[in-house]
């Protein structure tokens, strides 16, 4: 009826309209949508605004201490120019990383105690070898203070010397062949012809009555050698025939020895192993070579027998130890002629092809360092890969 008479008092000829609501408010839901993307834009523009830390990834990566092995390069990187506050951020060699990780430390590219001059290495401790660029600087790691001078030493991680100064090769199984030069630093311009001729391959094996033996070292691994270190040894008819200064003798009690052993260890550093200078009395006395391996066994070294001595028992005492062994197979320099010395190398190459490897031991005389070199670049040719000593040594410890 109201609206009846609403009809009524409506003029004619006019029609009734829906009425609009008067109402301007906004609905909750739309208020809520506006101050949502109002936050959104003030957030974006305080982060494009402020400090970006991502801007410097390297920083990132170096600081977090879980970062996974995998991250971590295959071998150790060579180093990089680094920002200062990264260098300053980053701990010392000396604080390992928890829970076995990658560990930052810092190389010392020149010779002092100052601080680092170079950025840093990233390390995981699982990885060994070292690699070629820093190759000449000692891990600090594998390193005990001794009466004479630096001594090798198994890391506190149970890396060894053996491992770390290794140079790297290919892993293949075809006919390798290693050759160890002896006599380093005995001459100095010897020495310097032998490291700037011999391919990188050859390993050099440094005689401890020589002069600027750490130079010297640093020069050879520099060029990418591996090297080793001669010890001493008593040979028949000793002292008629001398080995030298400190020589490791039968009627000498361990103690004495052990303290020879260690002048010569202590001469440098950054070597695989030890390899006997003559020695055959000695080498064949269990109760003189006992202590001597056994000490090479704590220290994570190698032991080369140059194979000049039938009666050694170093094989059979390496095994027990726990040190990586290798016998040579032949003096290749037994006579000073061209002629002769190529003929050791080719016998040599037909032992490696027959067996899968084939040690051959010289002294850095210029016709051998001359000879060999010549030699080893018609070898790769024919498929012979030329290894480091310690790529074929029998290694207990790997079964």
């Amino acid at each position: 009826m109201a609206e009846i008479g609403k009809d009524i008092e409506r003029p004619l000829g006019q029609t009734l309209r829906p009425q609009r609501k008067t109402s301007r408010g906004i609905g909750s839901g739309s208020l809520i949508a506006v101050l949502a993307v109002l936050g959104v834009i003030g957030v974006s523009g305080a982060i494009a605004l402020r400090e970006r830390p991502f801007r410097k990834p390297e920083e990132v990566a170096v600081s977090t201490p879980k970062v996974s092995a995998e991250a971590a390069p295959a071998a150790t990187a060579a180093p990089a120019p680094t920002p200062a506050p990264m260098a300053a951020a980053a701990p010392r060699a000396s604080t390992p990383m928890k829970s076995g990780g990658p560990q930052v430390i810092h190389v010392q590219t020149e010779e002092g105690d100052g601080p680092p001059k170079a950025a840093i290495v990233i390390r995981d401790p699982s990885t060994l070898g070292q690699n070629l660029k820093v190759a000449h600087i000692p891990d600090r790691a594998l390193i005990e203070a001794g009466d004479t001078g630096p001594l090798p030493i198994r890391g506190a991680d149970g890396r060894r010397p053996f491992d770390v100064y290794a140079r790297p090769w290919s892993g293949a199984r075809g006919a390798r062949v290693a050759i160890v030069i002896g006599g380093l630093a005995v001459s100095q311009t010897g020495t310097q012809a032998a490291i700037a001729k011999l391919p990188a391959e050859v390993t050099l094996a440094f005689a401890p009555q020589g002069n600027s033996i750490g130079r010297w070292m640093q020069a050879a691994r520099q060029n990418g050698h591996e090297i080793v270190m001669q010890v001493p040894l008593e040979p028949f008819d000793y002292p008629k025939v001398n080995p030298g200064r400190n020589t490791l003798t039968v009627s000498a009690s361990p103690d004495e020895n052990l303290k020879s052993l260690h002048w010569a260890l202590s001469r440098t550093t950054n070597y695989t192993g030890v390899m006997n200078y003559m020695g055959a009395r000695f080498s064949g006395d269990v109760s003189a070579m006992e202590p001597f391996m056994a000490e090479l066994g704590k220290r994570g070294l190698a032991y080369i027998d140059d194979g000049s001595s039938s009666r050694s028992v170093a094989p059979d005492l390496a095994l027990k130890d726990g040190v990586p062994f290798v016998a040579g197979d032949t003096a290749i320099d037994a006579v000073q002629d061209r002629g002769e010395i190529l003929k050791k190398l080719d016998s040599l190459e037909a032992t490696a092809r027959a067996k899968g490897s084939a040690v051959g031991i010289g002294s850095a005389f210029d016709i051998t360092v001359d000879t060999v070199t010549s030699w080893i670049a018609e070898a790769k040719k024919r498929g012979i890969e030329i290894v480091p000593i310690s790529a074929v040594a029998i290694d207990p410890q790997k079964g």
